[in-house]
């Protein structure tokens, strides 16, 4: 990836973040995942009184890339809070992996200050569809 492409996927997931729902925490976040045609899809954190209902910005990008036919992925960009990097939780990551061991994850705090890592670095030997 160069950093044209993220500094695109950051800027869009900076965009989403803008729409989250956090009356709880006020954390808010965005993501945006780069499919592998080249569309983008953005996805931000809402929130539920009942916690085991909220859904994460990742998770939330993906289901919409997944729901419009898409299954291949090149990266996510992710960004919370402006002045720290914010990562995908233990669940985001293990629904990331399932979609490939290569998905770049991009973790911003602006568009010109990310760190980049493949998905199976934040979960080695994560459970996947070959351990059946």
């Amino acid at each position: 990836m160069d950093r044209n492409e993220c500094k695109r996927l950051i800027e869009m997931a900076m965009e989403a973040r803008e729409g989250a729902y956090t009356p709880y925490s006020d954390f808010k976040v965005g993501a945006a995942v780069l499919a592998d045609d080249g569309e983008i899809f953005t996805g931000c954190n809402i929130e539920n009184a009942s916690y085991g209902a909220t859904i994460c910005a990742e998770r939330t990008a993906f289901v919409k890339a997944i729901s419009k036919g898409h299954r291949s992925f090149t990266a996510l960009a992710v960004v919370g809070k402006k002045d720290s990097y914010t990562y995908p939780c233990g669940i985001c990551r293990q629904f990331i992996i399932e979609f490939g061991k290569d998905i770049k994850i991009i973790v911003a705090k602006t568009p010109e200050d990310y760190k980049v890592f493949a998905i199976e670095e934040l979960l080695p030997y994560g459970f996947t569809g070959e351990d059946f």
